[in-house]
């Protein structure tokens, strides 16, 4: 892994149509690469409203195959054209019936690495996602990419430690946390969640929430995107609570062995004494 690493995260606004959202998305990436980022990752479901405040299959329409639809194929010509990491979260429809919350991991030469399928789904009022995803069965990957080791945890996942110290035991550096959540919800955790997981699996967390409110509900989606360190401090200020952003910050990876010599959790793990944790 590149000593320090030039990330990039998306905050956007739903545009009103795929087509424009997927379009606004491109220019976000082109941005990000123009400023020198290496990798960057998309919010939630990108290309879409987040049409999980309603329970319509009409929304089914959003899926696509992943890797072989139209958008991944898109991301990967888009990766290779700016030599740059793409993680990209869509609505996959592995065959009619079995949808997933599913982000795609593009290389910088434009290859298609695999996917993270989210696993912990909620079902709450104006976040109703068991209605649309089954819960992910790809575990819990970590991806070589040009610039090191990365994983993807999906905006609910936030809130089980399971899978971030999953990620960590594999060797992550950087984890995205690509997400979709409201101001009168989960803002109060915001700034308390990814921090922490950066703090107890020592690497970096880049953290992404869309803006505006939508048609389709009040749900208000308050931006705040940021990355926060392995000592849990944010790089650089978090974006916009109502507006789109690109935001860029330099990530220095030898801060990673810094912590890790200094606290070794991993070291004084015990996972000996953990098997009741996993009894249902």
């Amino acid at each position: 892994m590149n000593e320090v690493v030039r990330a990039a995260l998306v905050q956007q606004r739903w545009t009103g149509d795929k087509d424009s959202m997927i379009q606004a998305s491109v220019d976000a990436i082109a941005s990000a690469a123009s400023q020198g980022a290496q990798v960057v990752c998309l919010q939630e479901l990108f290309y879409g409203p987040y049409f999980c405040q309603v329970q319509d299959t009409e929304y089914y329409s959003y899926t696509e195959a992943v890797p072989d639809g139209p958008t991944t194929r898109l991301m990967q010509e888009v990766a290779e054209r700016h030599g740059i990491v793409v993680v990209a979260p869509m609505y996959e429809q592995e065959q009619p019936g079995l949808l997933y919350n599913t982000a795609a991991v593009i290389d910088a030469d434009g290859t298609y690495l695999g996917k993270y399928r989210k696993n912990h789904i909620p079902q709450v009022k104006g976040f109703w996602e068991k209605f649309y995803f089954r819960p992910g069965n790809t575990g819990y990957p970590v991806f070589d990419t040009a610039v090191g080791r990365i994983g993807v945890y999906i905006c609910y996942d936030r809130h089980f430690p399971e899978g971030w110290r999953a990620l960590g035991l594999a060797g992550a550096k950087i984890v995205f946390n690509p997400s979709a959540t409201s101001r009168g919800l989960s803002q109060y955790l915001w700034r308390l969640e990814q921090p922490a997981a950066a703090v107890a699996n020592e690497y970096y967390v880049g953290a992404i929430n869309r803006v505006g409110v939508e048609p389709l509900g009040d749900n208000d989606f308050y931006g705040q995107t940021y990355f926060a360190d392995p000592r849990g401090q944010l790089v650089g200020d978090a974006a916009s609570d109502t507006d789109d952003e690109v935001v860029v910050r330099d990530l220095d990876m030898g801060k990673l062995a810094e912590v890790r010599n200094l606290w070794a959790f991993y070291r004084d793990r015990r996972p000996d004494s953990y098997d009741p944790l996993v009894k249902p």
